[in-house]
């Protein structure tokens, strides 16, 4: 018999889940084919508009929202460790967040949790492929001519690195071919489009990766 997975998508910014919501759907098909029971993931459904006022008030408010609209399984978190690090980000918003979706009802809640920790923002996820990148932007300019050589997760503000490699594109373009193009318009294509294996050499994928199965060992899916 199938089991299907109801996933919710909970994220810092609509931007961010312009990005994540098919990366995340993509990590969860790869996963199920290490079950061996047949499993249906259903399209990710995205999460706004929570209330409360510390991140686990708006975590319990979306595994509510969630359970009680689509009966969702699995509620996805995504929060920016802003650091080099993601340790913090566990201890202070994740870790609290679980422990009090154990305390709720399982009748009214979704109280499996699965984190999305980007190394340092989103947008470092952004530079794993760095040629899709440049496609998206419309350059053949080289990785250190628009000064994205560096590993991505090193990169203290990787947001302002992609907009200043859309500037350096377009500075030798005349006025007239220039085409504007902002940031925003690149979350969707690339998320839909980043190649895993590119993301896999990411710490902070792989750990999201690790807590995609640790997800699947709680629906009692995969040893």
């Amino acid at each position: 018999m199938t089991r299907q997975i109801f996933i919710g998508l909970m994220t810092e910014g609509t931007t961010d889940q312009r990005f994540l919501k098919s990366v995340v759907e993509r990590t969860f098909h790869e996963i199920k084919f290490e079950c061996e029971t047949d499993v249906e993931i259903l399209e990710i459904e995205e999460l706004r508009d929570f209330k409360g006022d510390s991140f686990v008030e708006k975590v319990l408010d979306a595994a509510k929202k969630g359970f009680e609209n689509f009966g969702m399984t699995v509620l996805c978190v995504h929060t920016d460790a802003d650091s080099e690090s993601a340790e913090a980000s566990y201890q202070n918003k994740i870790e609290p967040a679980q422990n009090a979706l154990e305390k709720t009802n399982e009748d009214e809640y979704c109280k499996i949790l699965t984190a999305i920790i980007p190394v340092r923002t989103v947008e470092s996820w952004m530079l794993a492929d760095k040629e899709l990148l440049k496609k998206q932007i419309g350059t053949d300019k080289t990785d250190q001519e628009l000064g994205i050589n560096k590993k991505p997760e090193s990169i203290a503000k990787p947001k302002e690195l992609i907009e200043d490699a859309i500037r350096i594109a377009r500075e030798d373009q005349s006025q007239r071919k220039r085409k504007k193009l902002s940031i925003a318009e690149l979350y969707a294509p690339i998320g839909q489009q980043v190649d895993l294996e590119d993301l896999e050499k990411l710490d902070s994928y792989r750990d999201f990766k690790n807590n995609v199965r640790k997800t699947f060992q709680k629906l009692k899916l995969l040893q």
